[in-house]
């Protein structure tokens, strides 16, 4: 039996095991080819998936996609179920700072080469439709207070009702695009604060506004369910929660330390701090993260109606004569009660996934009605320069990682690693000799996300797809992006 670091053993052709060992309630299970398992022995998510398997009411094991990296407390790529009838907790650290960062994919009936011939013209136009970096937005430049509210408890619907898409949108997002249990009472001020001008904006960092080209089609049941073809053109939106979500999940850190001492809970790592679900601080904690989420919905929303417009500008016609329509919405940074089999029982579990996307299957209530027959969409963004995925869920996923896979391509560089490999180079004529033309706000976003400092999407992807946890539907490509 191969054996590796932390005494890691191979238990299937694309699966690693880390034995309970110690004070671990469960082991931990990677997905991972040889090539990927090397670049995540080298980053410090192994043992902070360890770590996680400590944690009071985990079921089953920790998982880790292949995708992982180190992450705050959590690694990024990581899956855990917390039992919520028997000791359960609820870990910020599992949901990260960007709660509910998700991806968006919008299919337009346009062909390649449509608009390719225009492809600066409209990169251009998005470009000053959405606002990027930290700058407020022109068509929410400052929501009230009341308007913040019902915001944290509508999500996308508040964006519906405000002229900002329409509900057939709405049926084609995760959870309806709104999350139950929201309680704007439980966010501070200073959160609302940080909120209110950045309504309809993208953000910085790894976020982005991406036009793609639909290279090719592997499924075609699922991609025509979809709507998807080869040669049309798609819009990608991912982006989450902004400061809003970051203060929120900082306000509550601080919380959680304290509920670590008043229950007596021991964790290896600090940042793994948590309550119990059924505790005030847990209960306080799930409420505020629900408006977080909500937030983010409705921000997700907003852009794509912001979109269309820049679309309908360079074009002409409107959303329907050009095609437009919602494919999914899907968040990868988020806890959330979900119903799963746990050995001969069906239990309701508190699933954190952090950097993991949902991946339901056929059949599966929450997958929307006119894709049921085929399974929930599941968006794998890559990087700009290579490619991006749409996946579909299957029951294998539901089976063994409660419905969960990858999220995306994973970072291989720190972002100081990455602008350091930049130095000299100019990222904008690399990506342009490649076909995609980009703008951005700041030299240091696009240097700190250029190609190289992901993971192969290709390979992340493959593994998932020969593991069984999600079937490949279609490959696109960008052909013009929008950092922050």
């Amino acid at each position: 039996m191969e054996q590796r670091a932390y005494g890691m053993i191979r238990v299937g052709p694309f699966e690693w095991e880390v034995p309970q060992t110690g004070q671990m309630n469960v082991p931990v299970r990677i997905y991972a080819d040889e090539r990927l398992l090397e670049t995540i022995e080298r980053d410090n998510a192994v043992q902070q998936a360890i770590n996680v398997a400590y944690l009071p009411g985990i079921v089953r094991a920790s998982y880790a996609m292949p995708d992982t990296h180190w992450g705050y407390g959590f690694p990024i790529g990581g899956v855990a179920a917390f039992d919520a009838e028997k000791g359960g907790i609820v870990s910020p650290g599992g949901i990260g700072f960007d709660i509910n960062c998700g991806v968006r994919l919008i299919r337009t009936g346009l062909a390649e080469k449509q608009v390719r011939s225009r492809i600066q013209e409209l990169v251009n136009a998005l470009f000053e439709q959405v606002p990027c970096g930290v700058g407020s937005s022109k068509a929410i430049a400052s929501p009230s207070d009341q308007e913040l509210r019902r915001i944290c408890v509508e999500g996308a619907a508040w964006a519906v009702r405000n002229g900002f898409g329409r509900a057939d949108d709405l049926e084609r997002t995760e959870a309806l695009g709104t999350m139950p249990g929201a309680d704007p009472d439980a966010i501070t001020k200073k959160a609302f604060m940080r909120g209110r001008p950045q309504v309809g904006t993208l953000g910085s960092g790894n976020h982005f506004l991406e036009v793609d080209v639909v290279r090719e089609v592997f499924d075609e049941q699922a991609a025509e369910a979809f709507g998807i073809s080869k040669g049309l053109v798609a819009v990608q939106i991912h982006c989450g929660s902004r400061g809003f979500g970051h203060q929120t999940c900082t306000d509550y850190l601080q919380t959680m330390q304290d509920a670590l001492r008043k229950y007596r809970i021991e964790v290896p790592d600090k940042q793994l701090a948590c309550a119990p679900l059924e505790s005030p601080e847990g209960k306080r904690y799930l409420a505020a993260m629900a408006c977080a989420a909500n937030y983010a919905w409705a921000n997700r929303q907003t852009i794509f109606a912001l979109a269309t417009r820049a679309f309908e500008s360079v074009f002409g016609g409107d959303r329907d004569s050009l095609g437009m329509q919602q494919v999914y919405d899907v968040c990868h940074n988020i806890a959330k009660f979900e119903e799963h089999a746990v050995g001969d029982e069906r239990r309701i579990l508190c699933v954190h996934r952090k950097g993991a996307t949902r991946a339901f299957p056929p059949g599966h209530p929450e997958t929307p009605a006119p894709y049921r027959a085929v399974g929930q969409p599941v968006l794998i963004p890559g990087d700009m320069g290579r490619a991006s995925y749409l996946l579909v869920g299957t029951q294998k996923a539901m089976a063994t990682t409660w419905g969960s896979t990858c999220h995306g391509a994973g970072r291989l560089m720190s972002r100081h690693s990455a602008i350091r490999q930049a130095k000299g180079r100019s990222i904008k004529k690399e990506l342009q000799e490649r076909g995609v033309f980009v703008r951005y706000e700041a030299h240091e976003t696009l240097a700190e996300e250029m190609p190289e400092a992901y993971k192969d999407v290709e390979a992340v992807v493959s593994v998932m797809h020969e593991a069984g946890i999600t079937r490949k539907v279609a490959r696109l490509e960008p052909i013009g992006v929008i950092k922050g």
